[in-house]
Formats: structure tokens, sequence, C-alpha cells
């Protein structure tokens, strides 16, 4: 199967050896997505839901240059700092996913890079 790779300049680059999405068959799939703003390279300031929105909106801009969309997601991984933290994500979330939202997965780690609290991977249909 041919596989390609995605590069978008709205959305920050990848912070080490991976592609921040690839295209395989009819599926992109993103590499997570915490709330970095490509302008300045740094996590955005406000909480949990400004980075939930931030990674979000990095993963809609993934997508659109793979020339799928957020209305394509079919399955979402959402990885939290502290689970604590879940219903204000949650909020964030329902706004991208508004109408046959995706399957989703949450779950809390230890840490994530550039210590996010929120990343975010999808997996989408073209």
């Amino acid at each position: 199967m041919e596989r390609k790779i995605i590069v978008s300049e709205k959305a920050p680059k990848a912070i080490g050896p991976y592609s921040v999405g690839v295209i395989a068959g009819n599926f992109v799939f993103t590499a997570g997505q915490i709330g970095i703003d490509r302008n300045t390279g740094e996590i955005v300031e406000g909480g949990i839901q400004t980075q939930t929105r931030q990674a979000l909106t990095n993963v809609k801009y993934i997508l659109e240059e793979a020339g799928s969309g957020m209305d394509q997601v079919i399955k979402t991984t959402v990885f939290l700092k502290d689970m604590n933290d879940f219903a204000k994500m949650n909020e964030v979330y329902g706004s991208f996913f508004q109408v046959n939202p995706p399957a989703r997965s949450a779950v809390q780690i230890a840490k994530l890079p550039k210590d996010a609290i929120v990343e975010i991977e999808v997996v989408a249909v073209l």
C-alpha cells in the first residue's frame, strides 16, 4: 500500500522523527497534536480548554491539507495529564464534533511532550 506524508504550513511541525500526518489507502492518520501555536512553537496559555482547542485546530489543519476534514474523523484518542480535566476538555471537543461524533478513547497518562496537558490523535477517511 502506498502512503503519502502530510505537511501543513498551518499546523506545527513535528518535534521529533515522525510525520504529523500520513495518508494510507483511504485513511488519514494524524500524529498526536498538543496545544502548540505554530507561530511561537510554544504551548498556548489558558489551561485545558485553550490547549484542547489548539490541539484540535492543529488536527483540523492537517486533515484539510490531506483533503479530509473534521467531519470525516472516525476515531480519536485523547491523552490527558489529569482525568479531572475530562469535562472541560469534553466541552471544547464537542464543539468540533457536533454531529455524528467519532468513536473515542480517553486515557490519563503520566507526561506529555513540552509538558502539555492534552494530546489528541485522529483517524479520518478521505
